[in-house]
C-alpha cells in the first residue's frame, strides 16, 4: 500500500500551521476517501484534484485513494490544500519523485484542466511555513508578487499543475519572483481642501498625533466626511512589521492589490451604516473570516452617520477598542484578530438635520433620542468631540492659505517622536496606547496640574475611564506643545475636548 506525503498550511484568523497531507493508495472499488475535518470546499478538492491531474496528462490510480490531513483535529478551511493533495497522490503513485516535497509547502487551488489558481492568505501561510522551518514554498503562479514579500525562504510559482510535476522531475524549473519595483507614493487627499473649521482641523492633528479616538457632530456639508478621510495622511506610515501585520489581514480577507499588495499606508475603511454585526466585527460559517474592524487594523475606521449604526453594532465595539484585538468563538474553534485602530464617528445633531439649527424641526425630545444611540459606554471611550458650525460663506475662508497635510504631519511626526522614545521601553507606540494606571503611578503629574480632573471626577462629569483618556490627551498636547509634560493648560484643553456635548 503506496504511502506519500506532502505539506500545505492551514489558516486560524492569521495565525497558521503546517499540515502534513498523506495519501494512501489500497485495493478495492475506485472511490476517494477525504479525513482530517475538510469543510464543504475542501471536499469537493476530490473531484477537483482528480480532474486536474487527469487533463495533466498523469494517470490517476485504480481502486481506493485515502487522503489524510494532519493533525486531524484541525478544522481545514478553503481549497488551498488542491495542490498539496494532488502532489502527494502522484508521489504515491511513483509519477513524481518525492525528494523535493521534504521541507516544502505548497499552496494552491486547481482548476479542472490543472490551472493552478490563486487563493487567499498566501502572506500569512508563508510567514507561518518560514517559522516551522520550512525552506521552499510553491505556491500559484499570480501570487507571486504577494509571496515575495516574506523574506528567508525560497519562492516558485506554478502556473499549470503540468509545471509543478517537471519540476519534481527535475526537468524544468518554476517561475521565480521579479524583484518588487520602486512602490508608488501614496494617494491621500489634502486636509488643505477642507474650507475653514479652525478646531476640527486642530482636533484632528490632536487625534492623528496621539492616536485618539474622535467624534464630529454637525449638520450635513461641513467637512466631517473630508476631515476623516484626510485622517490617514497625517499618521505616520507603517513599519515594516506593521505593514505585514496589516498586508497579512487583507491577505486573508481577500482585498490585497495584486500589483502592489504590501500595505504601507494606515489603512481607511468606512463600511455603510447597513452593514450586519458580523461584517463589522468579523464572523461567517465556519471559521470566522475578517471583519471591518480588522481591515482598519492599524488605520482608521470611520463611522460616518454614526447614529444610523444601530446599538448592537456599536456596543459591539466596546470591548474591542479597549483590547485592540476581537476574539470570535465558532463550533469549529475561536479566532482572534487584530484590531488596533483610530475610530472616528461623525453625526448630524438631529434627524431632520438642516443646515441651519434654527431650521430644525425637531422637538428637544426628539434631538435627545437621536443623540442618545450613542450610549454613555461608548462615547467614554472617545477622546476627543468636536461641533462643526457651518460656513456662512466661501469668499470668508481663503483657501490658498489653509495648512496642506504635509505641514501638519510635520508637527505629528515630532510629537509621534517623542511620545516614542518616551515609551519605547515600555513597549507602547502612542499616548492612546499607555495604560491608565502607568499614568497615574509611573507617570504622576503635579497635584496643580490635575486639579481640574479632580473637580470634574466630584462633580460627575468625568470618569474614572474618561480621565485617563484626559491624561493621554493632555501628554499628547505637551508634545505637540514640545513640552516634557503636562501642566494645567494641557489638562484642562484635554478636558474641554472630553466635556464637548454632541448637541
Amino acid at each position: 500500500m503506496p504511502i506519500a506525503k506532502a505539506f500545505s498550511v492551514a489558516l486560524l484568523g492569521i495565525d497558521g500551521r503546517v499540515i502534513e497531507i498523506e495519501a494512501d493508495l489500497g485495493g478495492g472499488l475506485s472511490r476517494v476517501t477525504l479525513v482530517g475535518l475538510p469543510d464543504a470546499g475542501l471536499r469537493e478538492a476530490k473531484d477537483r484534484v482528480r480532474s486536474a491531474v487527469r487533463n495533466s496528462g498523469q494517470p490517476w490510480p485504480d481502486g481506493k485513494v485515502t487522503l489524510g490531513l494532519s493533525p486531524a483535529n484541525l478544522p481545514k478551511v478553503g481549497s488551498a490544500y488542491d495542490l498539496g493533495i494532488a502532489t502527494a497522490v502522484l508521489a504515491a503513485t511513483g509519477a513524481v519523485p518525492a525528494t523535493r516535497l521534504l521541507g516544502t509547502v505548497l499552496l494552491g487551488e486547481l482548476a479542472l484542466d490543472g490551472r493552478v489558481r490563486p487563493v487567499r492568505g498566501i502572506l500569512p501561510g508563508l510567514l507561518a511555513a518560514r517559522a516551522a522551518g520550512y525552506r521552499r514554498a510553491v505556491v500559484p503562479a499570480d501570487s507571486l508578487v504577494e509571496a515575495a514579500l516574506v523574506d528567508g525562504i525560497e519562492v516558485a510559482g506554478a502556473p499549470h499543475l503540468r509545471d509543478l510535476v517537471a519540476w519534481l522531475k527535475n526537468e524544468a524549473g518554476l517561475a521565480a519572483p521579479e524583484p518588487p519595483g520602486p512602490a508608488a507614493p501614496p494617494a491621500v487627499p489634502d486636509l488643505a481642501d477642507v474650507v475653514g473649521q479652525p478646531e476640527a482641523r486642530w482636533a484632528l492633528e490632536v487625534a492623528a498625533a496621539g492616536g485618539h479616538h474622535l467624534l464630529f457632530t454637525g449638520p450635513p456639508g461641513v467637512g466631517k466626511t473630508m476631515l476623516a478621510r484626510r485622517l490617514p495622511g497625517l499618521l505616520p506610515r507603517l513599519s515594516s512589521e506593521e505593514s505585514l501585520e496589516v498586508t497579512a489581514v487583507h491577505s486573508v480577507d481577500g482585498s490585497l492589490s495584486k500589483s502592489s499588495p504590501l500595505v504601507t499606508v494606515p489603512p481607511f475603511v468606512a463600511p455603510h451604516h447597513s452593514i450586519t454585526v458580523a461584517a463589522l466585527i468579523g464572523g461567517g460559517s465556519g471559521l470566522a473570516s475578517p471583519g471591518a474592524i480588522s481591515r482598519a487594523h492599524r488605520g482608521v475606521l470611520f463611522l460616518d452617520e454614526v447614529c444610523e449604526f444601530g446599538g448592537q453594532r456599536l456596543e459591539s465595539l466596546r470591548t474591542v477598542l479597549e483590547e485592540g484585538e476581537v476574539r470570535i468563538a465558532r463550533v469549529k474553534g475561536a479566532i482572534t484578530y487584530p484590531a488596533r485602530f483610530q475610530l472616528v464617528l461623525a453625526t448630524n445633531p438631529c434627524a431632520c438635520a438642516p443646515p441651519k439649527d434654527a431650521d430644525c424641526v425637531c422637538s428637544p425630545t426628539a434631538r435627545r433620542r437621536y443623540l442618545s444611540r450613542l450610549s454613555g459606554p461608548l462615547l467614554d471611550r472617545v477622546d476627543l468631540r468636536v461641533r462643526l458650525r457651518p460656513l456662512s460663506a466661501l469668499s470668508a475662508h481663503d483657501t490658498g492659505t489653509a495648512e496642506p497635510t504635509e505641514k501638519v504631519r510635520g508637527r505629528v511626526l515630532q510629537a509621534r517622536e517623542r511620545a516614542t522614545r518616551r515609551w519605547n521601553e515600555h513597549g507602547w507606540r502612542s499616548n492612546s496606547e499607555v495604560p491608565g494606571p502607568a499614568l497615574r503611578r509611573e507617570f504622576t503629574l503635579p497635584t496643580e496640574a490635575t486639579a481640574l480632573l479632580d473637580r470634574a471626577m466630584e462633580r460627575g462629569a468625568l470618569s474614572g475611564r474618561g480621565a485617563d483618556r484626559c491624561l493621554r490627551i493632555a501628554w499628547t498636547l505637551a508634545d505637540l506643545d514640545g513640552e516634557p509634560r503636562p501642566g494645567a493648560e494641557q489638562i484642562g484643553s484635554a478636558l474641554a475636548f472630553r466635556e464637548r456635548v454632541a448637541a
